[in-house]
């Protein structure tokens, strides 16, 4: 039970429906902030503006899963209101008080550090990763299936990366009977994609790869579909970059080559948006709990 914590709950989408009532549900002290549009009412949490907020009691910060843009912008689609995390915000908060974010970036990195407070990614955790990629894989399916003319069973697809995403992409389109081939650098991947019964090579010989696919799904969040490598593509391909933006394709390349390139971060939450928060919300309240008993050990 997290009873007698207070947290801050600050914007966010349908996934933080679930991790409200996942925290409503373990007696959780609630301020929603940006959630003003909302008609649901939550019983046991209070929607309150940002300057209504006493952050002085505020435990922990529970924002988006994108975190906050580079201006710390918090995106809401249940408010119009322009939503800021800022440095004299974290200054309000207890010593002890834990911002709970999805990524990060510059600037969130930036007010954490000067503030001197903790920054939790939930997305740079293993378990979330993992279960993360099950909704991934299917709306990948579901991309394929309305932005090609061809059935997936005996489709020539490349993936790009075998991390954590790209193994479950790869292993469920092989189980769809495509013909999968996997692109990856270090020695262990290419072994383990051999070890799957799919088709390893190196992605220095990336370009020699593409010639004859039908699908490429890149889940390598760095430049990696270049010019060079899309030029190499048959025209009817499909590109879908499963990584984060800004993706690692040259998306205005594809599309002066008439290629069709979709950058498609955040599937969980477009496709499956009550499993994503449900996973968000589990994993959440297990480091709440955690973070709630180490309290009390040390008081």
């Amino acid at each position: 039970m997290l009873t007698g914590l207070h947290i801050a709950v600050i914007g966010g989408d349908a996934r933080q429906l679930e991790v409200i009532r996942k925290l409503i549900e373990l007696d959780a002290k609630l301020s929603l902030i940006g959630f003003d549009q909302l008609d649901h009412g939550f019983t046991g949490a209070s929607k309150e503006q940002m300057d209504e907020v006493d952050f002085s009691t505020v435990d922990s910060i529970v924002i988006p899963v994108s975190g906050t843009n580079l201006q710390g912008q918090v995106e809401t689609i249940f408010s119009n209101e322009k939503i800021l995390l800022t440095e004299d915000i974290l200054k309000k908060t207890p010593e002890h008080c834990v911002v709970y974010s999805g990524i990060s970036n510059s600037y969130l990195d930036s007010i954490v550090s000067s503030t001197n407070r903790k920054l939790v990614k939930l997305f740079e955790r293993d378990d979330v990763a993992i279960y993360n990629a099950i909704p991934t894989v299917e709306g990948t399916i579901m991309m394929v299936i309305q932005h090609t003319d061809i059935t997936i069973h005996n489709a020539n697809i490349a993936v790009l990366g075998l991390g954590r995403v790209g193994m479950t992409v790869a292993r469920t389109f092989a189980a769809l009977s495509a013909k999968v081939r996997v692109g990856a650098r270090r020695t262990e991947h290419i072994a383990r994609i051999f070890d799957m019964g799919l088709t390893p090579f190196h992605l220095s010989e990336l370009k020699n790869n593409v010639t004859d696919i039908d699908v490429c799904i890149n889940t390598i969040p760095h430049p990696i579909l270049s010019a060079n490598v899309i030029s190499k593509m048959p025209a009817h391909t499909l590109i879908i970059d499963l990584a984060s933006k800004p993706g690692g394709t040259d998306f205005r390349y594809a599309e002066k080559r008439g290629i069709k390139a979709l950058l498609a971060p955040g599937l969980p939450g477009i496709v499956a948006p009550k499993t994503a928060g449900q996973i968000i919300a589990n994993v959440l309240s297990q480091l709440l709990g955690e973070s709630l008993e180490d309290r009390k050990g040390n008081e």
